[in-house]
C-alpha cells in the first residue's frame, strides 16, 4: 500500500479515540494541573494523529464556545502538562505531542443552517 496522506489507518483512528477519550477525562478531572486554568469546560471533539503516531492534532472547544482562543493559547502553552498527565494514561511506544486546534465545525454547522434557513 502506498503512502497516501488522505487514507488514515484503522491503527491511527484506534489511536487518536484513545488519546481522545484520555485527554477527555484528564480535562474533567482537572489532572494537568494548568495554573490558573480550569480544564473542566473543554470539550475534545476530535483527534487526528500523524502517520507514524508521533504527533497528535486535539480539536477543543470549551462549553459554550466562549474564550475558544484564550483556551486554546493556555493549552498550547501548558502543553508539556497535559503530556505528562497523558504519559500516565496511556501504554503506548510513542507518547504523541499534542496540538491544540479550535474546533470551527459547529461555527461552520451553524452558517450552513443560516445559509439554508434565508433561501426557504
Amino acid at each position: 500500500m502506498g503512502k497516501n496522506n488522505l487514507v488514515v489507518s484503522q491503527r491511527q483512528l484506534r489511536v487518536g479515540e484513545l488519546v481522545r477519550q484520555s485527554l477527555g477525562i484528564i480535562f474533567l478531572k482537572d489532572e494537568a494541573k494548568l495554573p490558573n486554568f480550569d480544564t473542566k469546560n473543554i470539550t475534545v471533539t476530535e483527534v487526528r494523529m500523524s502517520a507514524d503516531l508521533k504527533s497528535a492534532r486535539a480539536y477543543v472547544l470549551p462549553i459554550g464556545g466562549r474564550d475558544a482562543d484564550k483556551a486554546i493559547s493556555v493549552l498550547t502553552e501548558f502543553s508539556h502538562l497535559v503530556r505528562k498527565a497523558l504519559s500516565k494514561k496511556l501504554d503506548i511506544k510513542f507518547l504523541p505531542r499534542v496540538y491544540f486546534i479550535k474546533d470551527d465545525s459547529f461555527d461552520y454547522a451553524e452558517k450552513i443552517e443560516r445559509l439554508i434557513q434565508q433561501n426557504k
